[in-house]
């Protein structure tokens, strides 16, 4: 066959696979109730169910931590971190976003503009619950692009300030220049594909007991749908695009180990947030999981003291180093 036959052929064959494929996305039903918190579930309007977890202090909360986990992981993700907050005073919710741990429609999308407004609505029922108590959002990795989305989009959600822990923010402007076309395409032609994060060079943490446990849990996701993926990456481009309008105080955590997130597109979004409203934490000895990793509780001590007093430089010091040192350093 002519080399131009089989290019007709090839290109003939992508089309009629990019016809009968596309990304598959969550069946969201309409709104027919009024949002509430049962006992250990965040009901929407819509009548979904998804699981949420309390870690309450003793008391009346001095603040209230509402928690988002990252990709593939659930509410549990919190245990540690939400254990030594509760000592501090410090109240924590998480709730599995949707296609995540014991949620329904596990694996597939649901959307960005969906986990945003579930986060939105999730925060109106815990403020419910305690009110006139300041209101911190937590995100982690994924979970950071979602509160970054919620609290930078047309119609930001008010908090009293937003911990964004190894945001993902590795949007297609800081990609290598093939990965959005190939996802493109992948998303389009075998959207069912699953990928594994099997590779050494990537590890997420240096707390090898707890890698075991989540490799155990039946709730973790361990092989990523391709228009997932696809769909997370979208959800990244859009927390880039919107971190330069928040207008709440942030304290972002960076490891200096992290090789989950490149260094290049957490320096991208940290010039993109208010100069005057962040403060930067970099860990010499952090991994991408800085709140499970085995030095977790500078972490957290970090967290809880940023709340009680924003204006206090943090316990570790890990604010006072300098955040070129990620424009020097290679991924």
């Amino acid at each position: 066959m002519r080399p131009r036959l089989v290019l007709w052929a090839v290109t003939l064959l992508a089309a009629t696979a990019i016809a009968g494929c596309a990304p598959t996305r969550q069946t969201i039903g309409a709104h027919s109730a009024a949002p509430r918190l049962t006992d250990g579930h965040f009901i929407t309007g819509d009548g979904v169910r998804l699981p949420y977890r309390a870690w309450l202090p003793r008391g009346k909360p001095k603040a209230v931590v509402l928690a988002v986990h990252g990709m593939n992981e659930h509410s549990r993700a919190f245990a540690m971190p939400a254990a030594n907050w509760r000592t501090a005073g410090i109240a924590t919710y998480a709730y599995d976003q949707r296609g995540f741990g014991g949620a329904p429609q596990r694996g597939i999308w649901p959307g960005r503009e969906v986990m945003v407004e579930d986060l939105k609505v999730m925060a109106r029922l815990v403020r419910a619950r305690h009110p006139g108590t300041p209101i911190y959002l937590l995100g982690v990795s994924m979970g950071g692009a979602v509160v970054i989305a919620a609290i930078g989009g047309a119609e930001p959600l008010p908090a009293a300030g937003a911990i964004l822990v190894a945001p993902a923010v590795w949007g297609r402007k800081t990609m290598p220049v093939l990965y959005p076309p190939v996802l493109w395409l992948a998303a389009h032609t075998v959207p069912w594909i699953k990928v594994t994060g099997d590779d050494i060079s990537r590890v997420p943490s240096d707390n090898t007991e707890m890698l075991r446990d989540l490799s155990r849990d039946p709730r973790v996701i361990k092989a990523t749908r391709v228009d997932a993926i696809f769909g997370v990456v979208g959800l990244m481009d859009s927390a880039l695009a919107a971190a330069a309008n928040i207008r709440v105080p942030i304290l972002l955590l960076y490891g200096e180990k992290d090789r989950i997130i490149p260094r290049k597109p957490t320096l991208a979004v940290l010039k993109r947030l208010p100069a005057a409203r962040r403060r930067v934490a970099l860990y010499r000895e952090g991994w991408h999981m800085l709140l499970r990793d085995l030095q977790r509780a500078v972490v957290h001590r970090d967290v809880a003291a940023w709340i009680t007093d924003r204006s206090a430089p943090l316990p570790s010091g890990a604010d006072r180093r300098d955040i070129k040192l990620l424009a020097r350093e290679k991924d």
